[in-house]
Parts: C-alpha cells; structure tokens; sequence
C-alpha cells in the first residue's frame, strides 16, 4: 500500500461513513446502553454506530481482504494481520445522542502493530484532522492546512482537557486534580475533538482514561504528525488504550507527567 491509496482510502471512508451516520444525528434514533447491562456506568451506542462501522467493514474486506479490523461495535476480525484498521464510527456517542457536534468518526491504520495513519472525520461540521504519524493536516470550511502544535513551556500556561473526571476512579481523579489546579484553563468534553485541537495548536493537554485501542489509535498519527505527544500515565505507548495523556509540548507532557506519578 502506498501512502497515496492509504490517504485516498481513508479519505472515502470517512465519506461514506459520514453519509451512514447523518441522517441519524438530531433525530429520534433508537439509543441502547451497553454500560448498563454490564453494571458500569451509561453507555450508549445507537444505529448510527452500527449502520457507520458496517460500511467501512464492507469496504476494507472488499478492497483489502487479508486486513484485520478492531471495531467499537462489531469486535475483532484478523487483529494479528500486518494490516489492522482501528475503526470507532462515533466517538462522543453521548454528545452526538444530545444534538451536539463534539463527536467524530475514528478510522487508524496499523502497519505491524504500529500506527501508521489516522483520521477523525466531523461529516455535520465538515472537517477531517488526519495524519501520518510524519506530518498532519486539516480539511474544512476554513479550507485545508498543515497542523502543528503550539510551544507551550508552562502547565501554569497551558488549556487541559479531559471528558469528564466522573469517568475516573477516585485514585485517578485526584491525580487528575493534582495537574488540574495548576493549568491556565481546565475544560470538559470533547472526546476525540479535544485531541485534534492538541493538534491544531489550541489546546495544551488532554487527560483521559479507560480509553480502548480504537479510541486512541487513529488519533497517535494526527498528534504526532503535528509534533505532539501520545503516552500512558507511565509515559508508555498506549496502544491499548487505558489511561492516556496528550501535549503539544514536550516540556507539558512532562509535568503532568510528574503529577501524575507523584
């Protein structure tokens, strides 16, 4: 695969999974809650996700039938391939089943277990954040551009972002805290959107955990083809997901870092 077919491909997924999903988006859609019947907490997946991820399976078996798939919705299809797609067709299912934009379509490419591309495609905004681990991009209505991070020296000066810390242990979310009071900015929610804005050079940090492999995959090539940073707690790959943190600037990840393991 060149790099070209990759980014045309991937291209075309987001299209074709964008036109799967919005005739879902602010409407009355069918939502079932896979946390609760699990004992965990609301965790809504809806037929959008479904009818989003059943296209792009289609068209990776059809165009490139040894690749493997790892799917939110649909689970594991060859993952010990050469060739592995990380697919999640709405990150930010709760934002998108409340009418609000901040969700997106994941789709990653792993080449020998390496993240090799990446994009999160928003198909009601019409923007595309995608990347190649070497440089990043950005596709939309205020037309098209190379992402890069900004330098921030500081935590003091930095914007941090995390989904929410209700979805953090409480061992976690006073290690969160213990980073949060020292930030210029704290925001929450986001999901996927927070992590392409690390890219875009607007935001600082992202803290998150209990993340899965397709949650943060597709995002490492876009982060670091910006120049950014993508990590565990511990300062690890995190291609399993778990506990993640993300900045623009090596000097941030750091120090959060450090607070984080104190």
């Amino acid at each position: 695969m060149t790099a070209v077919a990759i980014d045309a491909f991937v291209h075309d997924l987001a299209t074709k999974s964008g036109e799967a999903i919005l005739p879902f988006f602010r409407t009355a859609i069918g939502v079932e809650d896979k946390g609760g019947k699990r004992g965990r907490a609301f965790d809504p997946v809806t037929e959008a996700d479904r009818a989003a991820e059943q296209v792009m399976r289609r068209m990776i078996t059809a165009a490139f039938p040894e690749h493997g798939i790892i799917g939110e919705e649909f689970g594991l299809e060859r993952p010990d391939a050469r060739y592995v797609w990380a697919l999640d067709p709405i990150d930010g299912t709760k934002s998108f089943i409340s009418g609000m934009p901040a969700w997106g379509t994941l789709i990653g490419l792993l080449k020998d277990h390496k993240p090799v591309y990446g994009m999160m495609h928003q198909p009601f905004i019409g923007e595309r954040f995608y990347g190649d681990g070497g440089s990043a991009h950005y596709q939309g209505p205020a037309g098209k551009r190379r992402l890069l991070v900004r330098d921030c020296e500081k935590l003091e000066d930095a914007i941090l972002f995390t989904t929410s810390p209700l979805l953090m242990e409480a061992e976690e979310r006073a290690l969160f805290q213990g980073v949060e009071q020292h930030v210029r900015l704290s925001r929450y929610g986001g999901d996927c959107y927070s992590y392409c804005m690390v890219a875009a050079g607007l935001v600082d940090l992202v803290i998150e955990t209990g993340l899965k492999d397709h949650d943060i995959v597709p995002l490492i090539p876009v982060i670091e083809g910006a120049g950014g940073i993508v990590t565990d707690w511990d300062g690890n790959a995190p291609l399993s997901g778990g506990r993640v943190v993300v900045a623009g600037s090596r000097a941030v990840h750091e120090q959060a870092l450090k607070r984080l393991n104190p």
